[in-house]
């Protein structure tokens, strides 16, 4: 197998990345970023000018200072063959975040290989077998951590990254598995993913990264084994056990681990939230609607328990609004959705550079294929409508793209005029609030005569959106006397506005309640008189007018597009606008439309985004030969791009030969009409599988 190209950056001081990185250290606070590369380059003919180069790099073996510095060395067997200048030293940089140190591994060539490692102060400290161990398994962690899930977003983040896949063989997994038993109770000290609040012995990102690799490689009972062998110390690893064994179908097995620990531990909210998890999943099995009540009933009692065991939490009352989701218990799932605690995204740590001299993109012959190689040229110079581009839910993470998801589910379910009303008789409402604490005195102005609830999307001037400290301040959505058209051509008259979408009215913010009473009682006697009514948190009134702004896009669509196609009308979009659109569908959970957006930007131009999208409806439908060439579509593009690992794409592998089995996987892999040295890119994949000894791979 062929490795990626190497993609170049050129420095236009010497030594100005290394710089950098140093710089940088005292502020990472998570796994750190992706390990750095930099090579000093001569040209024989004039070795007194030296010119420095890097990449940045992920999954390459990091145990020891020698595997560090094979991977220069592999770097100028290639440069020696492709090139006029040659490689005279490198500098290997991999991140220690147990020990909060940079290790790194000067190479000069020919000569020596020296390893030593730096501190946030920019010290020099002597480089450990412990501290080499620590900085392996992180090595690992981050492969996995900043491997891009097909569609290419992780990708365009940061520029020229090599991803290669840290463990291909039982032997490199017995490697890991045993490094993170030795440090698994010091996992907290590595940090945790953003929608957890306190890293403990089983939330943290080397527990993350643990159960991503069993889910990824299907390797279960390794996954049993280890966590059977570390409950043996603490009781809370049954939670990660259980996660794993019901991933391998051991569901009675799983459920007697959880039954047994809760009872050694009943609060431990893990191990409760598991529990909610796989009860409420149980409960909506179509093959047994008599027991989903029931079964709902036991999971809201978990979940319930879990809010008390870590009130602090936001997982626990996310997935208590599940339930109460699930259990159509729509008055319930709103006011516990307000109970979120909400926590400030916290992305992954990114390297932070100088702008670079020079941008050397290389591609292989291997990976070469027409309509993935066209697609950066389309892409320039489209056009996108601003509408689109100012769609802020496009933009969440972390909590709060989870309890949106949880709010536009519901709406998805019982409709946004539905929701309003349940908004309605859940929270205080300004208009009824300023009635009944401020009596009208005297004629109304214009503005107080309105009813904020029939604001609707031809809307009037309204009141500002109240402020969002959580997002950033993006133009509002109030003040447009008229609805815009997405499009403006093919004499089509008339408004899609005419399919309008009820703007929220204001609800009451508790600051603002305090604001006007600084008196504790006075205010619980005011809300006592709305019928124990809650006070809406400002981040959720937030979510409630971003989502307007979603559905008010949705709606002009998909009314155009109806117009248009009453008329016989071609309805025209760039790529990036059937793009955006086609996410759009898909946060409001309406996948046909999703679908049918994606296909209309692939119809244009190559888009790993949307076949990545598409690939899901694939994967639902058992659509195994669409599945299989989106699948090398989407491989050869991540090739292309420096990287030969994806954990989402190796997943979607395994499981097609789950099904359907190797031979025939291999076969429909072959009968595709894609050049050989593509075909091969996806045939590692499939060969990872028979390495793993995967389900399927027998034959």
């Amino acid at each position: 197998m062929v490795a990626p190209a190497v993609p170049e950056l050129t420095e236009e001081i010497l030594h100005e990345s290394i710089d950098a990185r140093a710089e940088t250290l005292a502020a990472l606070r998570e796994l750190g970023p992706p390990d750095l590369v930099q090579l000093i380059k001569q040209a024989p003919r004039n070795p007194g000018k030296s010119t420095g180069v890097y990449h940045h790099v992920t999954g390459v073996d990091a145990s020891s200072s020698a595997s560090l510095a094979a991977y220069i060395n592999t770097l100028t067997y290639k440069e020696s063959s492709q090139s006029t200048t040659k490689i005279v030293e490198g500098v290997y940089c991999c991140y220690n975040a147990f020990s909060r140190l940079d290790m790194r591994v000067h190479v000069t060539i020919p000569g020596s290989v020296d390893s030593y490692c730096i501190d946030e102060r920019g010290d020099k400290r002597h480089a450990s077998d412990e501290l080499w161990l620590e900085t392996y398994l992180c090595s690992v962690l981050r492969a996995y951590s900043y491997a891009d899930d097909g569609s290419g977003e992780t990708i365009r983040k940061i520029m020229g990254v090599r991803r290669f896949n840290p463990v291909t063989t039982t032997e490199t997994e017995h490697r890991f598995l045993q490094a993170a038993e030795q440090l698994f109770f010091r996992g907290w000290q590595l940090g945790s993913d953003s929608v957890v609040q306190v890293p403990n012995n089983v939330s943290n990102h080397l527990t993350a990264g643990l159960l991503k690799y069993f889910h990824t490689t299907g390797r279960f009972a390794s996954g049993i084994n280890l966590f059977e062998k570390l409950r043996t110390k603490n009781v809370e690893v049954s939670s990660l056990l259980a996660k794993v064994l019901f991933m391998g179908n051991e569901e009675v097995q799983a459920v007697r681990v959880l039954h047994e620990s809760i009872k050694q531990s009943p609060m431990d909210y893990v191990m409760l939230d598991t529990q909610a998890e796989f009860l409420k999943k149980k409960a909506l099995n179509p093959n047994a609607p008599d027991l989903k009540q029931e079964r709902l009933q036991m999971a809201l009692g978990c979940a319930d328990r879990s809010t008390v065991a870590a009130p602090s939490e936001f997982g626990t009352w996310a997935r208590l609004a599940e339930v109460y989701v699930s259990m159509e218990d729509w008055e319930n799932a709103l006011t516990t959705l307000n109970s979120c605690p909400m926590f400030t995204y916290q992305d992954k740590d990114a390297p932070i550079m100088p702008e670079p001299k020079e941008i050397y993109l290389p591609t292989l012959p291997e990976t070469r294929l027409d309509e993935i190689d066209s697609e950066p040229e389309s892409k320039f110079g489209e056009q996108i409508h601003p509408s689109l581009l100012s769609l802020r839910a496009a933009q969440y993470r972390g909590t709060f793209k989870h309890a949106y998801s949880i709010l536009t589910e519901m709406t998805a379910k019982i409709g946004w005029d539905q929701l309003l009303k349940i908004r309605s008789n859940v929270f205080v409402m300004e208009e009824e609030y300023r009635s009944e604490t401020k009596p009208a005195v005297g004629q109304q102005g214009d503005d107080e005569k309105r009813n904020a609830s029939t604001d609707v999307l031809r809307g009037s001037p309204d009141l500002p959106v109240n402020g969002d400290e959580h997002m950033d301040d993006e133009k509002s959505v109030d003040g447009e006397s008229t609805a815009p058209t997405l499009v403006a051509e093919n004499g089509v008259t008339g408004s899609a506005a005419d399919d309008s979408v009820e703007k929220p009215p204001h609800t009451v913010k508790p600051e603002e309640v305090k604001s006007g009473n600084e008196d504790a009682e006075a205010t619980e006697e005011q809300l006592s008189r709305f019928n124990n009514k809650r006070l809406c948190e400002r981040w959720l009134d937030s979510l409630f007018m971003v989502l307007y702004e979603d559905l008010r896009i949705y709606t002009i669509w998909r009314t155009e597009m109806a117009q248009y196609r009453a008329q016989s009308l071609h309805y025209k979009k760039s790529a990036e606008e059937w793009e955006i659109l086609g996410a759009l569908a898909e946060r409001l959970h309406h996948q046909t439309e999703a679908v049918e957006a994606f296909r209309a930007c692939l119809a244009i131009r190559f888009s790993p985004k949307a076949l990545a999208g598409i690939l899901v409806d694939f994967e639902k439908d058992k659509n195994t030969r669409e599945s299989v060439a989106s699948v090398i579509r989407l491989v050869t593009w991540q090739y292309r791009w420096y990287s030969e690992f994806s954990p989402e794409l190796l997943l979607t592998i395994r499981t097609l030969i789950e099904d359907e089995g190797a031979v025939k996987v291999r076969s429909i892999i072959q009968a595709t009409s894609l050049p050989q040295n593509v075909l091969d890119l996806t045939h590692h994949y499939a060969a990872l599988c028979a390495a793993f000894r995967s389900s399927g791979t027998e034959g």
